[in-house]
């Protein structure tokens, strides 16, 4: 376990390398991209293997959505980072006159980078690649409830990077993170649970430390009564269990109109079945809870509803079946805490206007989904209802599209990345107005007589 006289020596020893200038350079930033791809290809089968080990993810499911994802996220800011890094020039008032402004994105410096273990290669890493394009030095923790996929991930570091500029600090999060924190980090990104996000930014706090806070929340998916149901069921169906329901931006629960419900429900187990076959534990494609603490905690919202579809459980495998409850009531506790995991609650409605206040009931979710082919709906559902992101007629793929601003409001956190909003999250925007030397207009000195109506026509 790392003292506080290790984590104060790393932190001099990153300050001393930004300082440098080193990272400052587009040559720099490009190449340590490309060094980080290249490592993760070498990389790419011990990644894999290790996110089996933690979580039993499937190859394909691993590649999709941890590595692959980076590799397309990789490319797409070697693409952009030149432009991105340009000074934007822009307009300047008159009572500047003669002025001109631009606006300079400038590194941050020493960043602190904090990883969940529901995805724990790609959520680590992905806020990295808006640290390395922003210019900084990066501290990144990964989660120890994935213990494979930490190890494997400071030993992919290590072989890439000078410590002194990216690091990779394991152990316990309790004991660590609390360490760390006590440095004066020029910005922290924690992805993670709403309990565990106050703590950081109460640590943060007397540091004054701007923090990204990538949370949760009970994402919902309204379903209204037009509708391609068979086509909603199994888009709705492998957001929900993809990962074993273990992802931020999972469908929590379905709000779906009274009139389809039962066709929904028809639909949705047998695309269950389609999927992962008769015994989803013996499929391949299904993976397995974190652990016995979050098996438990899931298991007991069986009891909470009426089983239509699933219910078996083996704590031994940590195996939840893909489930769907029926006759949930609003008061009990998986429909007032994010359910993370195979548990998939189903209510009815009759009015949209109902549902919406419904919704409203769990503020600020990371996620929403509406399935419609009315364009009334999606409006008022967008417009109505605060959320962080979300889609139309589908689930979670929002978040693959590096042109869309990824991230929470409220009680699903605060900022938001990917593409070149990391790169912005990771940035200082420095304004800096130039004023040439060839006319010094006067206006503006004392004494000022009688400048007061001039200034009025300038200025109104």
């Amino acid at each position: 376990m790392i003292n506080m006289a290790q984590v104060t020596q790393l932190y001099q020893a990153q300050q001393k390398y930004f300082l440098s200038g080193a990272t400052l350079p587009y040559a720099f930033r490009k190449q340590q991209l490309k060094k980080l791809k290249k490592g993760i290809k070498q990389y790419e089968e011990k990644i894999l293997a290790a996110l089996h080990a933690d979580l039993r993810k499937h190859p394909v499911e691993a590649y999709g959505s941890e590595v692959g994802f980076l590799y397309e996220e990789i490319n797409y800011m070697l693409d952009n980072l030149k432009a991105w890094m340009q000074p934007e020039v822009v307009s300047s008032p008159l009572v500047t006159y003669p002025s001109s402004s631009r606006v300079y994105k400038q590194p941050l410096g020493l960043t602190l980078i904090i990883g969940p273990w529901n995805y724990p290669f790609m959520l680590l890493i992905s806020p990295l690649l808006g640290a390395i394009a922003g210019g900084n030095c990066a501290v990144i923790k990964p989660s120890e409830l994935a213990p494979k996929t930490a190890a494997i991930t400071a030993e992919l570091i290590k072989s890439i990077f000078d410590p002194a500029y990216i690091t990779v600090i394991e152990g316990d999060g309790a004991e660590v993170i609390p360490l760390l924190m006590q440095q004066r980090f020029d910005h922290v990104f924690f992805t993670g649970s709403i309990p565990v996000g106050k703590k950081i930014m109460e640590m943060a706090v007397p540091n004054l430390t701007p923090v990204t806070l990538e949370l949760g929340g009970k994402s919902p998916c309204l379903v209204d009564q037009h509708v391609n149901i068979n086509v909603a069921a199994k888009r709705i169906v492998w957001g929900k269990f993809w990962n074993a329901g273990q992802t931020c931006v999972a469908p929590d629960y379905i709000l779906v109109h009274q009139s389809v419900k039962q066709a929904l429900i028809d639909a949705m187990k047998a695309a269950i079945t389609q999927f992962f076959g008769e015994d989803p534990a013996k499929s391949p494609d299904y993976a397995r809870m974190i652990n016995a603490k979050r098996f438990d905690v899931v298991k007991g919202y069986l009891e909470e509803g009426h089983v239509v579809h699933g219910g078996q459980t083996d704590r031994e495998q940590l195996y939840i079946e893909p489930t769907i409850l029926d006759d949930v009531d609003w008061s009990e506790p998986l429909m007032q805490e994010e359910i993370f995991g195979p548990v998939l609650p189903v209510l009815a409605y009759h009015e949209l206007s109902q549902a919406i206040e419904a919704i409203r009931q769990h503020p600020y979710p990371l996620a929403l989904y509406v399935f419609t082919k009315r364009k009334k709906v999606e409006r008022m559902v967008i417009e109505q209802l605060r959320f962080g992101g979300g889609c139309i007629n589908n689930t979670m793929v929002h978040l693959t599209n590096p042109d869309l601003p990824f991230g929470g409001q409220g009680y699903s956190g605060m900022g938001r990345y990917h593409g070149k909003y990391s790169f912005d999250t990771f940035t200082h925007l420095k304004g800096m107005l130039k004023t040439a030397t060839w006319l010094d207009v006067p206006i503006k000195y004392p004494p000022f007589g009688k400048k007061l109506k001039m200034i009025k026509q300038i200025m109104k």
